[in-house]
């Protein structure tokens, strides 16, 4: 079940001409789908560097220093008017958009456990400090009009086929486009028979940890692994993942998950 649609627009609170069509945009979307529409902000661009610095609201400014007001900036936007408020967003006040902040460091989990947010973790390509941030969270949670108690969405990666060599092969399609970014050269490509022949060393131990947040198998290994993930970390959400080359063998993979997270879902109360 996937109960809303969290929309990574990490870029907008930034602010600028281009900030303000996103956030109308956004404010048109919760207006025609009450209910269905969260938020998700982070500091990082999301992008390539001449794209953030186009974004940027200060060609001087570091917009990343100036997250925290951002935030609460596009808070009152959503809002009810205050008497006296010079700015009202149209469409946008009274909203009220749920809003996440986005993270694969500490700052983030700060932020969100000060500010009463739902926090969300990008374990599926970043989880080394994935422990560290939850923990922090959770612990340092300060309550707000938007959340009573500490809300976690964690990604996963969740590969799945038929059989379990039928899911590492797909697999390989994500672990080469991790590749490419070390070697400097994005691009997603097919999946391989062997990926083993195609990294150094050093490659693979870098790959192998930035992906460590990874179920990879037939539906035995899938409902397995999802288990084991979810009874580890207790998250209240799961974000999955399938950087698979193929339409259909995607489609599958998702069916395959969805599948094994009905099973689980009998013994653990989570939401995808």
């Amino acid at each position: 079940m996937i109960p809303y649609s969290l929309l990574d627009l990490s870029p907008i609170v930034e602010g600028g001409d281009a900030g303000q069509a996103m956030r109308n945009s956004l404010a048109t979307l919760a207006s025609l789908f009450p209910g269905r529409i969260d938020l998700g902000l982070g500091r990082a661009p999301g992008t390539d560097q001449s794209t953030a610095r186009a974004l940027r609201r200060s060609a001087t400014q570091d917009t990343a220093d100036a997250f925290p007001q951002d935030v609460e900036e596009l808070q009152a936007y959503f809002d009810d008017p205050r008497p006296g408020q010079r700015l009202r967003a149209v469409p946008g006040a009274g909203l009220k958009v749920p809003l996440w902040l986005l993270g694969s460091s500490l700052f983030s989990a700060q932020l969100s456990a000060a500010m009463g947010l739902p926090f969300a973790f990008a374990s599926h390509f970043a989880p080394g400090f994935m422990r560290q941030a939850v923990d922090m969270y959770r612990k340092t949670f300060q309550p707000s009009a938007q959340l009573s108690k500490p809300h976690v969405m964690l990604g996963l990666n969740v590969f799945a086929a038929d059989t379990d060599a039928q899911a590492r092969r797909l697999f390989s399609s994500l672990q080469q486009q991790f590749l490419a970014l070390v070697r400097g050269s994005p691009g997603f490509r097919p999946p391989v028979d062997n990926i083993e022949l195609m990294w150094t060393e050093t490659e693979a131990t870098h790959i192998r940890r930035s992906l460590a947040c990874s179920v990879v198998g037939g539906p035995e290994g899938v409902r397995n692994g999802l288990r084991a993930f979810i009874e580890d970390l207790q998250p209240d959400e799961l974000m999955l993942t399938a950087q698979i080359h193929d339409h259909e063998a995607r489609l599958r993979s998702f069916e395959i998950a969805a599948q094994a997270m009905r099973a689980v879902e009998s013994t653990a109360r989570i939401t995808i």
